[in-house]
């Protein structure tokens, strides 16, 4: 399974894949920042965004995606912003048949450093351990890594509860 990251924005969207080894390991493929230019209308950094996504995954063949969900903002603006950039994602993820899976912040915070409240560069550090980094990543990238970390958390924990059934506190085969 190859798993690509979201973490949508309109300035920078954040992009991670990941190749899952085995139940418990991942293996860094690539990651990075899309980034707009401020001074272009919203059309043509929305273009931006869709294109760069399309090309990721053109270039690294994902299988599955996870993407950050918004959260509303004090400024109702900002999250209307925000939303048409993930959706600029979206968009380009279902063009390709992909399927999409959604994590808010506090589920991949929680999934990835064990608290749902963990600051970034406890979810940075926790990205390069969990992938045996050589070096930090740019926050934005980062935190796509983290979702497609948890999301891989997540699926594996799927698997063991769809398998098994829960019966006095413990789960049983």
């Amino acid at each position: 399974m190859r798993i690509l990251g979201i973490d949508p924005g309109l300035r920078n969207t954040g992009f991670g894949v990941i190749e899952r080894v085995d139940k418990n390991t991942a293996n860094y493929i690539t990651s990075g920042v899309i980034q707009t230019n401020a001074e272009q209308s919203l059309a043509l950094r929305i273009k931006t965004i869709l294109g760069g996504i399309q090309q990721i995954i053109h270039e690294y063949q994902p299988t599955i995606v996870s993407i950050e969900k918004v959260f509303v903002n004090v400024n109702p603006q900002s999250t209307l912003l925000l939303g048409q950039a993930r959706g600029a994602c979206i968009s380009a993820c279902v063009l390709h048949d992909l399927d999409v899976f959604e994590y808010t912040a506090l589920q991949v915070k929680q999934s990835v450093v064990g608290y749902g409240h963990a600051e970034k560069e406890q979810l940075q550090k926790m990205v390069v351990y969990l992938l045996k980094l050589t070096g930090t990543p740019q926050a934005d990238a980062a935190d796509a890594l983290a979702c497609a970390l948890a999301h891989l958390h997540y699926e594996r924990l799927g698997k063991i509860f769809q398998m098994s059934s829960v019966k006095a506190g413990r789960i049983r085969s």
